[in-house]
């Protein structure tokens, strides 16, 4: 937990694909897009592959939000 209280689950509002970025942006306070930019920047930058395991992960080990 951040200390806010929220805990670390899937976005139902902020959704595109499962709602990782959506669910990351609304625990930490930011803008979802931005997430998502940083996201695919990072991805990028890693050769795409580490990017795309990871959020194959977060999507089976985050929580479906309410």
């Amino acid at each position: 937990m951040d200390g806010s209280g929220k805990s670390l689950r899937r976005s139902q509002q902020q959704k595109i694909i499962a709602g990782v970025c959506g669910g990351i942006a609304e625990w930490l306070g930011w803008n979802a897009t931005t997430v998502r930019i940083l996201y695919v920047v990072v991805s990028v930058l890693s050769v795409a592959f580490p990017g795309i395991l990871a959020y194959l992960v977060l999507w089976i080990a985050m929580p479906q939000g309410e």
